[in-house]
């Protein structure tokens, strides 16, 4: 299903999407079509400065002391492995 659909470009942008047609021999919908696809697909990335960031506070974290002695952790992952033993079986 198609709609149409109005949007309001300047000059430069036009121009673009007139050129860009011409060179790929696509009509200026289909071009319009696969520039949102590509920019929804990167959409989802982090910035650059997002990904600084979350290293940034991964690396303040990591400087942390424990909160748990070795023996408390082990402790627990002991239990976790049970656990997931006795799921597996059932």
């Amino acid at each position: 299903m198609a709609a149409k659909v109005t949007f309001t470009l300047d000059d430069i942008t036009i121009e673009r999407l007139n050129q860009t047609a011409s060179r790929l021999a696509k009509p200026k919908s289909e071009i319009v079509r696969e520039a949102i696809r590509e920019f929804h697909a990167k959409s989802d990335r982090l910035s650059e400065s997002d990904r600084l960031r979350m290293l940034r506070a991964l690396d303040d974290y990591m400087r942390l002391p424990p909160t748990r002695t070795d023996a408390e952790t082990d402790r627990e992952l002991k239990e976790i492995r049970a656990s997931r033993r006795r799921w597996a079986r059932q």
